[in-house]
Parts: structure tokens; C-alpha cells; sequence
């Protein structure tokens, strides 16, 4: 395995759930990791956790291009570059085609994929100029098969899995490697008081988000000569 040690990685969605979850699991690992997400509270807080050594981290709404290259400028000025992308930040909502806000569909499409293609776009230039790297989408098993009540969500999973294969074939020739991750439930505040509740039975046989970040830890530390194009996960409880 690749010693993850002195890279830097730059997380979305840093701030809580599979985002924070890696950032302390990178952490742990010897990584200096960039932390971006809307709720700076809880970003410095994380770092304070981390006893703000080997850490960044800046306030960003990631459908805003302008904010993600505040994101990328913090890690090139603290860290020099930018060796890995996890592409993590997202919203759900589980209700019909029709039970959504004309603002609910736009949030998760301006949020799940534009904010992703953002973030991809500034990666690209600094993973290029340090001879490679990885970009790790954080997508869903909804992007591989959507179920009832989470259409739209499931379309811009669908389409971050898309996104994916196709940069895939376009960065590999750079050195770059692009994972799409797709874990099923996961106990975070995911759809929080938007389809799920704080007391519902089932969040006991989810995933917990350190399992995600183990997966996400193990894809970005494959030796060099691998890449991990796809990887869908499910708890054991799961009956999808």
C-alpha cells in the first residue's frame, strides 16, 4: 500500500458525517488535509480536534466556482499543492418527483453534481502539476440504482458516477486517478429532517461513516500501478 504520509488532501463536505470521517482517518495517517464546507463552526472545530497541525480549512458553498478556488487557494498557500481530491459534499431529500420545491431540485443538482464539477475543475491543474494524484467522487449506490422518492437525488448520483468513468478515461494519461465511491445508508445527518429523523430504527443497521472512510483511505492508497474505478457498498443488513 502507498504511504499517504505529507500528501495533502482536500475534502468537501468536511465538516460532518463521510467527510469528517476521512479527513480524521487521513489525519491519522500522516496526510495534511484541507477541510472545506458551509458550516465553518464545525470545520474549526475539527481542527482544534486535530490539534490544528497538519490542517486547513475554509468556509465554502461549493455551487459558488468562485468559493472553490478560495478552497484550492488555501491548500496550495498553506501546503504547496494538492495531491487528492475527495469530492464528498452533497444533500438529499427523499420525496416524489412532484413533493420537492422548485428550490429542494435545484439545491440537490446545483450541490451534487455542478458543485462536484467545480471542484474537479480546480483539482485538475494542481493533481496535473504535481505529476498526478487521485480525484475520489463520493457518489451513492442510488447512483447505480435509484429506488422510489429519491429521483432527483438519484439522478445526480447517476451523474457523478458518469462524471467519474468519463475523467477516468480522460486524466489517466496525466497520472491521475478518478474512484467514484458509492456506499449505500450510512448513519450521518444525511436527508436529516428532509426523509429521515434522529429516531429512526434503521439508522442501527446502517453503515457508520467510518466504515466509508476506511473504504475511501484504502481506494487512495493503492500502490500506483492500480486504480479503483468503481466501488458500491452495502451494510450486511441491507436488503437492496
Amino acid at each position: 500500500m502507498r504511504d499517504l504520509s505529507g500528501s495533502v488532501a482536500v475534502i468537501t463536505g468536511a465538516s460532518s458525517g463521510i467527510g469528517a470521517a476521512t479527513a480524521r482517518r487521513l489525519h491519522q495517517l500522516g496526510a495534511q488535509v484541507v477541510l472545506g464546507a458551509r458550516r465553518g463552526d464545525r470545520l474549526k472545530e475539527i481542527a482544534d480536534e486535530l490539534g490544528n497541525e497538519r490542517v486547513a480549512w475554509a468556509e465554502v458553498d461549493i455551487r459558488s466556482p468562485e468559493r472553490v478556488e478560495e478552497l484550492f487557494s488555501c491548500a496550495v498557500d498553506t501546503f504547496g499543492g494538492v495531491d487528492c481530491l475527495v469530492a464528498n459534499a452533497g444533500v438529499g431529500a427523499y420525496g416524489g418527483i412532484l413533493a420537492l420545491s422548485d428550490a429542494e431540485v435545484q439545491e440537490l443538482i446545483n450541490t451534487n453534481l455542478t458543485g462536484t464539477v467545480w471542484s474537479v475543475r480546480q483539482a485538475v491543474p494542481l493533481l496535473t502539476a504535481r505529476g498526478g494524484g487521485d480525484i475520489l467522487l463520493v457518489s451513492s449506490v442510488a447512483g447505480l440504482r435509484g429506488r422510489p422518492d429519491e429521483a432527483v437525488y438519484a439522478a445526480t448520483k447517476h451523474a457523478v458516477v458518469g462524471l467519474a468513468g468519463s475523467l477516468d478515461r480522460e486524466l489517466r494519461p496525466l497520472g491521475i486517478r478518478v474512484t467514484a465511491m458509492c456506499p449505500g445508508a450510512t448513519d450521518t445527518e444525511f436527508a436529516m429532517g428532509r426523509g429521515r429523523t434522529p429516531e429512526m430504527p434503521q439508522l442501527t443497521t446502517m453503515m457508520r461513516a467510518e466504515d466509508v472512510a476506511d473504504a475511501i483511505v484504502y481506494a487512495l492508497a493503492q500502490p500506483p500501478s492500480m486504480r479503483t474505478l468503481l466501488w458500491s457498498m452495502r451494510s450486511v443488513a441491507s436488503e437492496n
